[in-house]
């Protein structure tokens, strides 16, 4: 199949903008010393080596147990809610969708400091618990507050698309169940929820990539206490000048990240083979 002439510029930019910068990382990462001095780098596992100390794996396992608690808890808020949107009516049905996506409108740094004002000390939560004559609770700089901006930035990366899925239903198809006798818990377990995997399956990766590859969330509700891999490859790029083994680190999260998606994939997969009972 010849490419057509019109598809030239998205190559190029794709080769300019993700090609060479992946094969760039991948070059720091199989390297050491400073690989702007041509001649003084030489090939090397050993920034990969690094990662394996058990200090390095302590941040990977909490980025990872953060990331799924986070997905678990936006799958458990937001299929319902996408349920709700998708039996509203039309006019109400996009104003809910408008309520979700509007704030994803604003910058993700803002919409993240806008917890401080509210996790604070001094924040709004707490002054309403002094001014009811309670001590004060410690809300910020743990792993709860940052799991709360995780779960809030990317709630709608889950409901959106259970959301589109849901709306396609066949409603014959729950009308003829109902007629034959099954309860709404018997509709839902064995016609919606199989009918709507392929969403779910897109909700979680959406949800789970960025989760477990945020710096932001961490560093502003985490008080730099709680270090994610994210926040691991920020420093080592930006604060240690160390770029190969924060290429290093990057490698691993994609290659981990690139097997996650292919298990998403392939369940994904299954599930369409399937049948629905």
């Amino acid at each position: 199949m010849k490419l057509k002439w019109t598809s030239y510029p998205y190559i190029v930019w794709m080769a300019i903008f993700i090609i060479v910068p992946l094969l760039l990382i991948l070059f720091f990462s199989v390297t050491s010393e400073d690989v702007f001095r041509l001649g003084e780098f030489q090939f090397t596992l050993d920034n990969f080596k690094r990662f394996m100390s058990p200090i390095y794996l302590k941040v990977l396992g909490r980025s990872i147990t953060l990331a799924l608690q986070s997905t678990a808890i936006c799958f458990l808020l937001g299929y319902p809610m996408a349920m709700i949107i998708s039996k509203a009516e039309v006019k109400k049905r996009n104003a809910m969708i408008l309520l979700f996506v509007v704030p994803m409108w604003m910058n993700f740094l803002l919409r993240t400091y806008a917890w401080l004002t509210l996790l604070g000390k001094n924040g709004l939560i707490n002054y309403i618990i002094k001014s009811l004559g309670f001590e004060p609770l410690n809300l910020i700089y743990n792993n709860k507050a940052i799991l709360l901006g995780m779960v809030y930035n990317f709630l709608p990366f889950m409901v959106l698309p259970i959301y589109s899925v849901l709306i396609k239903i066949d409603n014959s198809l729950i009308e003829a169940a109902e007629d034959l006798g099954a309860s709404k818990l018997e509709v839902f377990t064995r016609i919606i929820l199989p009918l709507s995997i392929p969403g779910v399956v897109s909700g979680f990766t959406m949800v789970f990539m960025p989760a477990v590859s945020t710096f932001v969330i961490s560093s502003l509700l985490g008080g730099g206490k709680y270090m994610l891999i994210g926040n691991l490859v920020e420093q080592q790029f930006l604060w240690s000048g160390d770029w190969n083994f924060g290429s290093a680190i990057s490698i691993v999260m994609m290659i981990f990240i690139l097997i996650s998606m292919a298990i998403m994939a392939k369940f994904d997969e299954d599930k369409k083979g399937g049948s629905l009972w």
